[in-house]
Formats: structure tokens, C-alpha cells, sequence
């Protein structure tokens, strides 16, 4: 069963929800706009119940099928990141310093799409959770729902997340059991100097000096301590110390990140991190404070689950454009609590975009309305298999 004729109908329209999202993008937990017309449509489709204010800007769709069962839940993000939009396209961001570079108002309008085609066709047994996150790419929305009980008010059995995926073959899916998204954390270290005239080096400590090796070291971390095997990173992002070109400034700020997958490995690079980050400043005269802030916890599919969503995406994608994903990648998804809460699993959308295309997280990147029927299908698909109609 390829692409449902019923969504394919629709496609113009969920287009267009799509574009209207991506014109006005919102940040973490500034989504009133978008999950107010997401409630909106929800309520005009006949979804039968319509919770909003989970997580403060979270919405919830219940669609109850023809009969009882089991349910499900299925999410979608609809946050937008903090960066300033490049696209010159004519649904471009109009807010400055926001925009859609990852994906989500694809990701909102194709589960809106199920949703329009799940209330009015009602080919299932059972209860379909639709779920509307907020604050994926930074405040940890996903967190926050299970937080606020979540699965306590709609208790699914299962629950399932999809992203879209430049790389992948337009229309395609790439699935993967086990690990698919890694556990992150943010780091930072200040280091106090002293300082002094950037020709008199003698009458200071330079912290710009134990900075540079403290980067280097720390390089050290994931080559010499985690089995070569496992995979580790610790990236220094940001450095900055100083004002001027002749003054060697009191202190210096790093931050960066940290992924995995194991947890084993996350507190070596934690153990690892603090020590260096603290001992080499100390090695030299001075005093840092260090902080290793642990963020998502790594995205982990459930095997059995990862089997359903696998007969769904064959169904529409046919069973050629569904393909293990060759390795996991080191992106941090918040979705990764939802899947610590309740079994479940997260599959790739294939964007169709080459390797030298704007990616994920670039001022130029746009979601390719074409997979929009796609992911709807899929959605819809996953339901009616899962919640089959007995009757």
C-alpha cells in the first residue's frame, strides 16, 4: 500500500499548514502560536478530545476508534531554533533570529495530516495519542511531558517518533534498534588567570595560554580513554577571553558538548573532563570551575517495536526504500525520555537532500514538502496495523 489516496489529497494543504509554521517560528516553550492552531485543526477534524498546557505549550489529540483496544502515541516536535533564516524563500521566517532549520513544521504538519485522515476514517480499535511537543532543541519538552505525567493521563502502550532526514532518499525510511540518537551534555569551564600587559606575560598568568592546552587535552579524553570501539565526543565550541590585542585578559570561558551512548562512557568523559578541566589550570597557577551539565539521554528504539514501524514504512515506501540506518549518529533528541518512559521507537524520513545541500541546522536549510504525504501515510499506516479492526 503506497501513499494513502485520502492524504495524497490533502497534500496542497498540509503544504500550506507547513509554509504558515515555517513563516512564523517559535522557540522553546514559545510555541502559543503554533500549538494554538495545531489545537485549532485538531478540534475542527472531530478528534474527540483536545488537551492543551502540557509542558506549558504542549497539545495532546485523542482519537478513540471504532471499538476498544490498545493505544498508542504518536509525536511530533514543533519548535524552531535561534538562528537568523538565509532561504530567501517567500514563507521565510518573519522573526529575526528564529526559523525552521530542523524540520519540526514538516514534522507538525505531517502529523496533523494523520490526524485529519485518523478522525474521520476511524479504521481502527483502540486510542491514538497524538502528541505535540514543545522545546525539543533546548529545554528538553519531551522531559517535561513525562514529567507532568503524560503517560499517567494518556496511557499509551507504545510510542513513536519520526525526523525527517536529509541524505536519505526522498521518501525513504531508515530505522535501527538499539541506540539511534546519542545522550549529550553541555560543558564549560572558566579558568582564572591573571591578568596583565600583553607585553609584560611575566607579571600575569594567562589564561588564554592554559586554555589552548586544555583544549588539546581534552582531545585526549576519547582517544586514550574509551575503547576504541565505543564512541565518544568532547568538542569546544565557544572560547572567549579578553577584549583587546595588547592585554592578556583575567579569565577565560570555554563551552562545548559531550555525546555518547553507553552509559559507562558518559561518566568516564564526565570523570575525565572534570579532572583535566580543574588539574591543568591548577597545573599552572590558576583556578577553573568546571561544570559537565547532562542534557538528553541517548535515544534508545525498543526492537519489537522498531519491527512494527518497519512493516508500516514498507507498506508505504515499499519494502526497497527501507533500509537500516548504517550507524547512529551523535545528534542529542529529546525524545529519548518518552522512549525511557514506554517502549517504542524513532525512524528517519528520507528529505532527498545531497551532501552539499544546506543540512539540519543551517540558516538555509527548508523541510521538503514533498515527503509530507509520506510521513502522514506512515503515521495513518502504523495506527491501522497496530490497532487492527476486529469487529
Amino acid at each position: 500500500m503506497p501513499i494513502l489516496n485520502r492524504i495524497a489529497d490533502f497534500h496542497a494543504e498540509m503544504t500550506a499548514w507547513r509554509q504558515d509554521f515555517h513563516a512564523h517560528p517559535e522557540t522553546a516553550f514559545e510555541e502559543v502560536r503554533t500549538s494554538g492552531i495545531v489545537a485549532a485543526k485538531l478540534r475542527a477534524f472531530g478528534v474527540d478530545e483536545v488537551v492543551t498546557g502540557i509542558a506549558r505549550t504542549g497539545v495532546v489529540g485523542v482519537i478513540r476508534g471504532q471499538g476498544a483496544g490498545p493505544s498508542i502515541g504518536l509525536r511530533a516536535d514543533m519548535d524552531a531554533l535561534p538562528i537568523l533564516e538565509q532561504t530567501g524563500l517567500p514563507y521565510a521566517s518573519r522573526t529575526p533570529g528564529k526559523m525552521h532549520a530542523c524540520g519540526h513544521d514538516g514534522h507538525t504538519a505531517m502529523l496533523l495530516g494523520a490526524a485529519k485522515y485518523l478522525a474521520e476514517t476511524r479504521n481502527f480499535d483502540g486510542t491514538v495519542y497524538l502528541i505535540f511537543q514543545p522545546a525539543e532543541e533546548a529545554g528538553g519538552g519531551g522531559n517535561l511531558m513525562v514529567q507532568e505525567g503524560l503517560f499517567d493521563r494518556f496511557p499509551v502502550e507504545r510510542v513513536f517518533g519520526m525526523h525527517n532526514w536529509p541524505g536519505a532518499p526522498e521518501g525513504s525510511f531508515w530505522w535501527r534498534e538499539g541506540p539511534v540518537m546519542a545522550a549529550t551534555a553541555q560543558i564549560e569551564v572558566v579558568i582564572e588567570g591573571k591578568g596583565a600587559h600583553g607585553a609584560m606575560p611575566h607579571q600575569g598568568n594567562d589564561p588564554v595560554v592554559i586554555a589552548a592546552q586544555l583544549v588539546t587535552a581534552l582531545q585526549s579524553v576519547v582517544a586514550r580513554n574509551v575503547e576504541p570501539v565505543e564512541a565518544g565526543v568532547i568538542t569546544i565550541g565557544h572560547i572567549q577571553g579578553g577584549d583587546t590585542w595588547n592585554v592578556i585578559p583575567q579569565s577565560v570561558t570555554l563551552r562545548g558538548t559531550a555525546r555518547w551512548f553507553k552509559p559507562e562512557v558518559g561518566d568516564l568523559l564526565e570523570e575525565k573532563f572534570l579532572a583535566l578541566a580543574t588539574g591543568i589550570p591548577a597545573a599552572f597557577g590558576a583556578t577553573a570551575k568546571a561544570v559537565f551539565d547532562r542534557g538528553y539521554p541517548a535515544t534508545v528504539n525498543e526492537p519489537e517495536s522498531t519491527r512494527l514501524t518497519l512493516a508500516a514504512a514498507e507498506a508505504v515506501a515499499g519494502a526497497a526504500k527501507v533500509t537500516e540506518m548504517p550507524k547512529p549518529t551523535m545528534g542529542g533528541e529529546d525524545f529519548a525520555f518518552m522512549l525511557n518512559a514506554r517502549p517504542g521507537s524513532y525512524i528517519m524520513l528520507g528529505a532527498g537532500r545531497g551532501p552539499q545541500d544546506p543540512q539540519v541546522h543551517h540558516p538555509k536549510y527548508d523541510f521538503n514538502d514533498a515527503v509530507l504525504p509520506v510521513g502522514a501515510s506512515y503515521w495513518a499506516t502504523l495506527a491501522e496495523q497496530l490497532l487492527p479492526r476486529r469487529g
